[in-house]
């Protein structure tokens, strides 16, 4: 068996991959892509795209159902589930177009098909085919996590895997796990027209409580129901499926499991390469180096943070690190996360729990989303705007529910990461109406409650009244 020899091999082919392969054949290097499912990984075929894609479509039918609120009246909503499924379908179409084995060819890298394991720190087997590489990449990202519930084995569910491909409106549907995956895809169906419920002993646990109280309050409105407790086992029940807790029993025609998601580490043969993993995932130092310092590995596949931002971010700094002098670091200082569900949930930096925590002073300011004109012309009346900084103006953190907290929530990331300060985001002058507006009031708040207080305070009050 003959060896092709390169000087970066990155094993899988999602945003880490195909971002890393990206920068190295501009770099020069002759590169190696492997996958051994489809190129794209799960944010093309069962994650970003597709749910984000669905969500689109569940906000379509809600406004039709609400459109009287516009003094707009609708016809009843019919969904027809086999066109939905081929909506999604098309926008992955769309989105993977770029990234097909030949345009990736056209590039300039070699896209290798097939699992993928190793043989010695610089040899892989890719399929029938063996290569060696300088130095190695990997980014096998995630999988989903299958609880131990009892039963849960002899009953028909779906995981985020498969749910994007169901082409039958369910009367109810249950979804087991309350984080961004489970929540997204609720609100998704039952806007759709199934009775949802969710077994969650809280939703969006990672995000300020208040945030998630907005988003439940939001839900329940819809008609979603929620079970504040964690599933314990599920059971045939006909043609149905049941899933129990402690205190509740609730039937439906299809069972979603949003348990979260593992490091993808089975059949690599890690031990040949000398690479220290756990069940957590794979070790690295700052510069994302493995145990074995000629191979590096990003994304999903560390066991941390799991969003494709980071694991892109990530796959650009591995290249770079792999095949440029120095090192930068693999893990960024500011890192933003949005649920996107309606409203959207985004957060950056420390909640006030952990602001207060680690700073006893650290000052917690909310501002209402009905507080700002351009929610309120968009009839976006449930949502908040929270900073967290220092007395003097440090920001700490930010969280922003509402229907654009997405986009808004990143003039606080680039304030944050160019240390800029809360008088910094008062003094700048913001569009109006925009959403960000309202960080701007919020931040001018902030700044004048500051300068007005203590000894500052005294003394501007002192030059005023002279002024006068």
């Amino acid at each position: 068996m003959s060896t092709e020899k390169y000087d970066l091999a990155i094993i899988g082919a999602g945003s880490v991959g195909l971002i890393a392969a990206d920068f190295a054949v501009k770099l020069g290097a002759r590169v190696a892509l492997l996958e051994r499912d489809r190129i794209g990984g799960d944010c093309t075929w069962s994650g970003c795209v597709p749910s984000k894609s669905l969500l689109k479509v569940a906000k379509v039918a809600h406004d039709l159902r609400t459109s009287s609120t516009f003094g707009i009246q609708a016809q009843p909503v019919v969904v027809d589930m086999l066109q939905v499924r081929e909506y999604l379908r098309s926008t992955i179409r769309q989105i993977y177009k770029g990234t097909t084995p030949e345009a990736l060819r056209q590039k300039g890298m070699d896209i290798l098909l097939g699992a993928v394991s190793f043989v010695d720190p610089h040899t892989l087997i890719v399929g029938d085919q063996r290569i060696s590489a300088k130095k190695i990449l990997i980014a096998t990202g995630a999988e989903p996590v299958i609880p131990s519930l009892p039963c849960l084995d002899e009953v028909p569910f779906s995981t985020y895997r498969q749910i994007f491909e169901n082409d039958h409106l369910p009367t109810s549907m249950v979804v087991i796990g309350g984080g961004p995956v489970g929540v997204e895809i609720a609100q998704a169906y039952q806007r759709l027209g199934a009775q949802v419920t969710i077994f969650a002993e809280r939703l969006l646990p990672k995000e300020e409580p208040d945030a998630s109280e907005i988003l439940v309050q939001v839900l329940e409105r819809d008609g979603l129901q929620l079970v504040p407790e964690r599933a314990v086992s599920v059971e045939r029940s006909g043609n149905r499926v049941a899933v129990r807790s402690a205190g509740h029993r609730i039937e439906c025609d299809l069972l979603l499991v949003a348990a979260g998601r593992k490091p993808t580490l089975d059949g690599l043969n890690l031990e040949a390469a000398g690479v220290k993993y756990s069940a957590q995932g794979i070790e690295v130092n700052d510069h994302l180096q493995t145990s074995t310092h000629t191979i590096y590995a990003a994304g999903d596949v560390l066991g941390g943070e799991q969003f494709s931002h980071l694991a892109g971010w990530q796959g650009f700094q591995a290249a770079r690190n792999a095949l440029l002098p120095g090192s930068n670091s693999g893990f960024p200082s500011v890192m933003p996360r949005i649920t996107f569900t309606d409203p959207e949930v985004a957060q950056v930096g420390l909640t006030s729990a952990q602001a207060l925590a680690a700073h006893s002073d650290a000052v917690v300011s909310t501002w209402p989303i009905s507080r700002v004109d351009r929610a309120v012309c968009d009839n976006d009346r449930e949502g908040m705007i929270k900073i967290i900084a220092t007395p003097a103006g440090t920001i700490l953190g930010a969280t922003i529910v509402g229907h654009r907290a997405g986009e808004a929530i990143m003039e606080i990331v680039v304030a944050m990461q160019n240390k800029l300060k809360v008088s910094d985001l008062a003094s700048i002058i913001h569009p109006y109406p925009t959403y960000n507006s309202g960080i701007q009031l919020l931040a001018t708040e902030m700044a004048v409650e500051h300068s007005l207080t203590g000894f500052s305070g005294a003394l501007l009050r002192a030059a005023s009244r002279l002024a006068r």
